[in-house]
C-alpha cells in the first residue's frame, strides 16, 4: 500500500496522513531505511516511499497518483491543507507533475526504477484471475446477465479502480451468506462501462460472464478477495442429450407462457430487463449453459438462496427441471396473484 504525504514547503503545522496510512514511517523500497536515508526527503511521501507518478492538486501539495486518489476515495479534501477538491474531482484525471517525474528520473534512476518494478509486481498479482480476486459482496449476478452497479463505498471505489488499471475489467459477485462472508458460490463480472459522477461516485455497467466457486476467502486493502476455480456444466450424449433437449424446448415453451402472461408482474419484468433471449443452436456450447434459463432465474420471484441452488448446479437437467417445476406453478395462479421481483429494478448499493 502505498501512502502519500506533501512536497515543498506548503505542509501545515499539524501534517495528518492519508486515511490508508496505518504505520505513518517513512520507508525505503526494501524497508531497510539505508537507501531513504541517501535520498533528499523532498522527493520522498512524507508517509512512505519515493513519489510514483506524482500529481500536484491546486493548492499545491503533491502526491503520487494512486494515494490521491485513495484518499478522495474517503472524502473530497486535500489529504493536508483540506482545501476542497470537488473540482478537481469532477474532472476525473490527473495530470503529472512533468518537471518532478524528469528531476527524479535524472537524479535518482535506480530507484525510481525499484519503485516502477513494485508497482508492475502489484499489477502483476492483481490481474490473476483465479488467485486472490476481488469480490464485491452484494448481489444474485448470472453469466450473459447485465448487473448495473451504484458504486460508493472507498473499498469498491479502489477495487473497481484496480480493475480498469491493471486491464482485467472484472472482478467476482457473490451474496452475504450467515456465518460467512459471503457465499460459496459467485459470478465474474466484466466492466463494460463507467459512468464517474462529480462527488466520486460511479454508475458500473457490468454483465456476468463465468460462475465460479471459492475455495478461500482472504482481504485486501478493506475489500474481500478470494481464490476460485469456475465451474462448467457436465456434457451428456447419445440418447441423454435427446432428452436434455426436448426438456429445453419444453421449458423454453413454459418460460414464453410466462413472459407472454399479461399481467402486471410480466409487464413490470419485459419493462426492466428486456425480452426473454433467444434459444442457442447448441445447448451445450457454453460452460454455463443457455443465457436465456439465467435471464429467467434472475426475474423469477425466487429467494436468493433458492437461486444459489441454482446457480451452483453443474447439471443443465437438474437446473432445467427445476424451472420447468416453478414455472408451471406459477402458470397455475391466477394473474392477480402473480408477485413482483422482490429485486426489481436490478440497479445496485
Amino acid at each position: 500500500t502505498h501512502h502519500c504525504g506533501c512536497l515543498g514547503n506548503h505542509s501545515p503545522a499539524r501534517t495528518e496522513g492519508c486515511p490508508v496510512c496505518t504505520d505513518g514511517v517513512c520507508r525505503d523500497p526494501k524497508g531497510t531505511g539505508s537507501s531513504a536515508q541517501a535520498w533528499d526527503s523532498s522527493h520522498l511521501t512524507s508517509l512512505c516511499k519515493m513519489f510514483f507518478e506524482p500529481v500536484t492538486t491546486p493548492c499545491g501539495h503533491t502526491f503520487c497518483k494512486e494515494c490521491l486518489e485513495r484518499c478522495l476515495d474517503h472524502r473530497p479534501n486535500c489529504p493536508l491543507c483540506k482545501q476542497s477538491l470537488r473540482e478537481y474531482l469532477k474532472a476525473g484525471s490527473y495530470s503529472p507533475t512533468v518537471l518532478l517525474q524528469d528531476i527524479m528520473l535524472a537524479t535518482f534512476p535506480a530507484q525510481l526504477a525499484e519503485r516502477r518494478e513494485l508497482h508492475q509486481a502489484e499489477m502483476a498479482e492483481l490481474s490473476n484471475l483465479t488467485k486472490n480476486i476481488p469480490i464485491f459482496v452484494c448481489t444474485m449476478s448470472f453469466p450473459g446477465i447485465a448487473c448495473p452497479l451504484h458504486v460508493f463505498e472507498p473499498r469498491y471505489r479502489l477495487m473497481i479502480r484496480r480493475c480498469q488499471e491493471t486491464g482485467t475489467r472484472r472482478f467476482g459477485m457473490c451474496i452475504y451468506e450467515n456465518g460467512k462472508s459471503f457465499a460459496d458460490y459467485g459470478c465474474m463480472l466484466e466492466i463494460r462501462q463507467i459512468e464517474l459522477l462529480a462527488d466520486g461516485r460511479s454508475l458500473v455497467d457490468t454483465i456476468g460472464r463465468r460462475r465460479f466457486r471459492v475455495l478461500s476467502r482472504g482481504h485486501r486493502d478493506g475489500y474481500h478477495t478470494a481464490d476460485i476455480e469456475y465451474l462448467e456444466d457436465k456434457k451428456v450424449a447419445g440418447e441423454e442429450l435427446q432428452e436434455l433437449q426436448c426438456l429445453h424446448e419444453n421449458t423454453y415453451r413454459l418460460a414464453q407462457r410466462f413472459c407472454e402472461h399479461g399481467d402486471l408482474a410480466s409487464r413490470h419484468i419485459l419493462m426492466h430487463h428486456g425480452p426473454l433471449p433467444e434459444k442457442e443452436e447448441d445447448i451445450q456450447a457454453s460452460a454455463d449453459g443457455p443465457t436465456w434459463c439465467w435471464w429467467l432465474i434472475s426475474i423469477l420471484p425466487l429467494e436468493p438462496s433458492y437461486q444459489l441452488n441454482l446457480f451452483s448446479t453443474t447439471s443443465l437437467c437438474a437446473r432445467l427441471t427445476q424451472l420447468q417445476r416453478i414455472l408451471a406453478s406459477l402458470l397455475q395462479q391466477p394473474p392477480a396473484r402473480h408477485p413482483l421481483p422482490e429485486h426489481s429494478p436490478r440497479g445496485r448499493v
